[in-house]
């Protein structure tokens, strides 16, 4: 009977314990240690698809096809195959993840001109063409094929017609700056599109090579 008490008791501490002891599970981890925003798994998304590991639409969400083409890339590039984006993970890719809402750690200046390339390059076109050239030069920063600022890449040498002709400059109307929040919130009417152009004035033969992803208003976006 003695013997039967201390193992009971036994058996209650170490049932205590197990309480106390938090065993970490997959439910547990983050998909993108940096956070799950919708910007940061868009960033994540279309790297991978410039990478050829992810095929499908680029939608901010992570799903299934994410984590299988996460995990393909990280098995090829010699990582810890876990599915999840932490630091290694985000170098070898080639990205900048944000910590938290685009807003939050976006200066005014970088706002405003984002507002002015919006207006310069859309004015007069529907309130979602507007944002989604927001959006293109925000998916830009993300790509590793372009510089990873706004500033960089709305300056970048032959990049945007506003810039060459100094309506860069012009002063942007509310409509702009509320196209360049909502973008920066994350939304993104063209799904991940790199780059758009107006078929009535585009001169250049390469972007009419480009394959035509949606239009909005006058102008045709592509991801290039």
């Amino acid at each position: 009977m003695k013997k039967k008490c201390i193992l009971a008791a036994l058996l209650a501490v170490m049932v205590g314990l197990s309480a106390l002891i938090a065993v970490p599970t997959s439910a547990d981890a983050k998909n993108i240690v940096k956070g799950d925003t919708p910007d940061n798994i868009r960033a994540v998304q279309t790297r991978l698809a410039d990478l050829g590991y992810y095929k499908i639409r680029v939608d901010g969400i992570w799903g299934p096809k994410t984590l299988a083409a996460v995990k393909s890339f990280q098995r090829d590039y010699g990582l810890v195959v876990d599915g999840i984006v932490g630091s290694r993970t985000e170098k070898a890719l080639g990205i900048t993840l944000g910590g938290g809402s685009s807003t939050g750690s976006l200066s005014s200046s970088d706002l405003n001109l984002l507002a002015r390339c919006v207006y310069a390059e859309a004015r007069g076109e529907p309130y979602a063409g507007q944002v989604a050239v927001a959006a293109v030069v925000l998916n830009r920063v993300r790509s590793a094929k372009f510089p990873n600022t706004i500033a960089g890449v709305i300056y970048q040498p032959l990049a945007f017609t506003a810039v060459a002709d100094g309506q860069i400059n012009l002063s942007p109307n509310q409509n702009a700056y509320n196209a360049a929040r909502d973008a920066l919130n994350g939304t993104d009417p063209t799904n991940g599109c790199l780059y758009y152009y107006n078929p009535a004035t585009a001169t250049s033969k390469w972007i009419w090579s480009l394959k035509v992803e949606l239009k909005i208003g006058k102008h045709n976006f592509a991801r290039g």
